[in-house]
């Protein structure tokens, strides 16, 4: 039965949005229980799906009045659980919300709704000379709202950066259902940084309903180079060997012999047989920068044990190296009935090491750990296997999940290099922050959001009002006797 403050926020959608746009039939609103990690779940209590911003911005007002809180979801790609619904809340749905308002190409600029599909972006601008950089592995179907609440990266986030280096401005609806404008067309704005603030901060802020990116021209040439190795300390070597000679390519993934295998099982890439671990290595840039890049990064993979180098320089030849890389996630279902999708940092001169360790968790759990990542960067996405059906087998890969972040943290990197805290890694947050940073943290959300009701539940390990004193309880708070939230 639906809270009257829930029924106000309903009546108030009922009458802006078309009959498909408010969802409150059981049925249809498990459709969105989850985002791409499926192993948290939640039902919401009523869905909407706004045509444009006002829509959705009378919505939020709705809300605030309420008290009602709110999530935001694009295409519900997350890996974290960033766009879990509450319960007793709203989920709003940009997909509707896909117009690409402008491709700029004198100033190098495009504005476009949070539902834009991140891949409809750089088919808008090609034929203008131009690309967005930023290519999450799902970039042909997340939205760029989506992209700014995680900061998203992708293969090329080597060279080119995450989301936020290529985000200039956007409208902002606030917790209170405001509109503001943020940033600009100008590379700089005066004041603070807000707009970098909102960027990666997963929804717990507020809106954004319009978007002004960044483009970049489309290189001169491409190089894109699959290169076979015996193991991953060699594909390693050979990842800091190209960095330390002062190239930066456009990309740098690795993928170790289980993820070649799941990808071989999924799409028949055809990498090379028997690789310990394969590099896919792209080279932009002009024509002869390229071309003297690619001979001392030949070099470098034979020195440091390639056995194989496959080179593409056509655009069917690059989609076929990719088609294993990108597929690797979605392939990992082929040989596991379940996985969890991590993702930590690490220095890239800390891969040899890191990667041992996660292969002897690996080996002393008996829970299988595939490696596909950034291992330019040190962005690593190992895929822990399981089957769920079989008891203990969750909670041992759970275990394992949570070593590997242990292991990033305990070599100086982080808990999440692109996919987000969400749900997911909340209760980490403490074992790379003091309770003094959590605090701050969460006194920059309360400026934002002074009731709580913005994607509550997520990033924060314990529910916090902002009302609080900042800094640890003395006693239970009430929503831990409600068994509402933990202490971790």
């Amino acid at each position: 039965m639906p809270t009257p403050a829930l029924s106000a926020v309903a009546a108030v959608a009922d009458r802006l949005l078309p009959a498909d746009g408010v969802i409150t039939d059981h049925a249809r609103l498990r459709t969105y229980e989850c985002d791409g990690l499926a192993h948290y779940r939640v039902t919401p209590a009523l869905v909407v799906i706004p045509e444009d911003a006002e829509q959705l911005a009378a919505v939020v007002r709705a809300c605030a009045e309420q008290g009602v809180p709110f999530v935001a979801r694009g295409s519900g790609t997350g890996l974290s659980g960033g766009a879990l619904p509450h319960a007793e809340g709203v989920l709003i749905v940009t997909s509707k919300m896909r117009t690409i308002h402008a491709v700029r190409r004198d100033d190098q600029r495009a504005v476009v709704d949070p539902g834009v599909i991140n891949l409809d972006v750089t088919k808008a601008a090609t034929p203008e000379g131009y690309y967005y950089a930023p290519d999450p592995s799902s970039q042909q179907i997340c939205s760029i709202g989506g992209n700014v609440a995680e900061n998203s990266g992708g293969a090329h986030c080597l060279k080119y950066g995450f989301t936020t280096n290529h985000v200039l401005g956007a409208d902002f609806v606030t917790a209170d259902g405001d509109t503001v404008a943020l940033g600009g067309a100008a590379p700089d704005s005066p004041g603070y940084d807000l707009l970098g603030a909102v960027v990666g901060s997963e929804g717990t802020l507020g809106i954004v309903t319009s978007v002004t990116v960044r483009l970049v021209r489309l290189p001169e040439e491409v190089r894109t180079l699959l290169v076979g190795f015996e193991s991953t300390d060699h594909a390693g070597a050979a990842t800091s060997a190209i960095i330390a000679a002062g190239i930066v390519p456009a990309a740098v993934e690795m993928m170790d012999a289980l993820a070649i295998e799941a990808a071989e099982a999924a799409v028949q890439c055809n990498y090379p047989e028997d690789a310990g671990a394969v590099l896919v290595i792209e080279l932009d840039g002009a024509a002869i920068e390229v071309e003297q890049e690619f001979a001392e990064v030949e070099r470098l993979c034979h020195d440091n044990g390639a056995f194989e180098l496959r080179v593409a320089t056509d655009p069917t030849e690059r989609a076929l190296i990719w088609r294993g890389r990108k597929s690797a996630f979605a392939a990992v279902g082929r040989i596991s009935p379940d996985y969890i999708v991590q993702d930590g940092v690490i220095p890239r001169t800390a891969l040899p090491e890191v990667l041992k360790a996660i292969s002897d968790l690996s080996g002393t759990s008996g829970v299988r750990v595939a490696n596909v990542f950034h291992a330019g960067d040190g962005n690593l996405h190992p895929l822990v296997l399981f089957d769920d059906s079989v008891e203990g087998a969750g909670d041992a890969a759970e275990k394992v999940s949570g070593a590997i972040l242990d292991l990033c943290i305990e070599h100086g990197g982080s808990i999440t290099g692109e996919h987000g805290v969400g749900m997911d890694k909340s209760k980490y947050m403490p074992r790379m922050y003091t309770d003094e940073d959590l605090d701050t943290m969460q006194l920059v959300r309360c400026a934002f959001d002074p009731q709580s009701i913005s994607n509550p539940g997520k990033v924060f390990p314990t529910p916090r009002l902002c009302g609080e004193v900042p800094g640890r309880r003395k006693g239970a708070h009430p929503l831990q006797e409600a068994g509402l939230a933990e202490v971790f």
